[in-house]
């Protein structure tokens, strides 16, 4: 064999030094930040170098050969599934809806208080038994100021659960305005995601392979994703276009650009619902929606409680214009004196007559309760619901979670395997340069020496 350097074996060393190196750091790197969010585990993927063309006659059958000239990494790749991407991604949001959904509704249970004793349903049970007190002693001064009592605890409370629901239905917009304005989490994210878009392309089209940058990019990706639907689409110089909301126009982000949402969010995110907490806090929030049609039939069964109660006493015991939750109130003349609690219609009526008072006691279980007891009912089965599309969207969620995680996650056991792998391969490497070297000194520096 001829045309061969005496130090081509050298540098075949060489390169495998370089090479196991090079896959050492990467291991490293992935031990490291095996605990952070959002990392993808890399590899350094290596071939092997067709290092010198032998010509022919250079085998001893005459003929000519390429021979091997070790190793090289042809690139550094993280792990990352496109498919497990878009399957998490895409149940991200529908388990941020869900869970939005739920904690609001939540709390507007924790606001009912039912079954409880300062629900509106006991202190409504409590209104008419203080009717049925009035009819067994109507003469009684004292039993109407109980009713009275009674009647203002009524209306406190059912004003202050319409309050908490208004109180409730306030901060879900506030919170929708705080995500979609000028300087929100949405922008905020779309910034950073454009400027990432420009530093990844500059380095792609520099030859160099940004993978953290790619991961910092995916991570903001993911938060998008809890917030709203996202759809993205890949440019051919590395950045992304990325829609928010089922919104085509204006992307959110087009490469280095990031557009600021118009408000208010309701023009942006119109429909369909962008899904999301966002979406949750639009359902949750906007005119008609979820908490004001709580208060519709709020204001439903203050309207039939009002005007069934003011009928069968003959005279207003409610004032006639608080048909609403918030607005209610005792007729002023009862609330200054509630003597004037009215027991009977009939004109002429001997002491203890209580035809009214009976009429009203008869109330209860009325067309008044069943208002109330529908409002509980559908809000209780509201928030049931809700827990329920929570609870299996964040199973699911869990289970996209654990499949990207198969992909892209760093398993240590793994990664020591390969540590000791990669250190056998440089260790080798290295005793081949020793040989290598040892074999060149006693060409160089002892061939032709007398008594060798």
């Amino acid at each position: 064999m001829s045309g061969i350097s005496s130090f081509f074996g050298l540098q075949t060393s060489l390169r495998g030094l370089l090479a196991h190196q090079g896959q050492l750091d990467v291991t490293a790197h992935n031990i490291t930040n095996a605990a952070t969010e959002g990392y993808s585990r890399q590899s350094a993927e290596v071939e092997s170098i067709v290092g010198l063309k032998l010509a022919s006659g250079a085998l001893a059958g005459g003929g000519g050969a390429y021979l091997g000239g070790g190793v090289s990494i042809s690139a550094y790749r993280r792990a990352r599934d496109v498919f497990a991407d878009l399957q998490f991604r895409g149940q991200s949001t529908v388990n941020g809806q869900a869970t939005t959904t739920a904690k609001t509704l939540e709390t507007v249970e924790l606001a009912l208080n039912e079954p409880g004793d300062s629900g509106i349903g006991k202190l409504l049970s409590r209104y008419w038994d203080a009717w049925k007190e009035v009819s067994n002693h109507p003469e009684d001064a004292a039993t109407k100021s109980a009713l009275a009592v009674n009647a203002q605890a009524l209306v406190d409370g059912i004003k202050a659960l319409d309050a908490h629901i208004d109180q409730i239905r306030s901060h879900a917009a506030d919170e929708l305005t705080a995500l979609t304005a000028v300087g929100g989490d949405i922008l905020a994210n779309a910034q950073t995601i454009a400027h990432l878009n420009e530093e990844i392309s500059t380095a792609i089209a520099g030859g160099k392979q940004p993978n953290d940058l790619m991961d910092q990019r995916d991570r903001l990706i993911d938060r998008l994703a809890e917030l709203g639907q996202v759809t993205t689409t890949d440019l051919p110089n590395g950045s992304l276009q990325i829609a928010f909301g089922g919104v085509a126009v204006p992307l959110l982000v087009d490469g280095s650009t990031a557009w600021a949402p118009t408000p208010p969010a309701t023009q942006l995110y119109a429909t369909p619902s962008p899904g999301g907490t966002v979406g949750a806090l639009q359902t949750l929030s906007e005119p008609g929606g979820t908490l004001d049609g709580y208060r519709a039939e709020l204001d439903a069964f203050v309207n039939r409680l009002v005007t069934d109660v003011n009928t069968a006493h003959g005279a207003p015991f409610f004032d006639v214009v608080g048909l609403t939750a918030g607005t209610i109130a005792i007729d002023a003349a009862i609330a200054a004196d509630p003597a004037t609690i009215r027991t009977t219609n009939v004109a002429g009526a001997p002491d203890g007559a209580n035809d009214v008072a009976l009429a009203v006691a008869a109330l209860q279980g009325g067309a008044a309760d069943r208002a109330y007891a529908g409002l509980v009912l559908h809000i209780g089965s509201d928030a049931r619901d809700a827990n329920r599309r929570e609870a299996a969207a964040s199973a699911v969620l869990e289970s996209a979670i654990e499949r990207r995680s198969q992909v892209s996650g760093v398993s240590l056991d793994e990664e020591m395997a390969n540590m000791i792998r990669f250190q056998r391969g440089y260790q080798a490497s290295a005793r081949t340069m020793s040989t290598l070297d040892e074999m060149l000194d006693t060409l160089i520096n002892r061939t032709g020496r007398v008594g060798l």
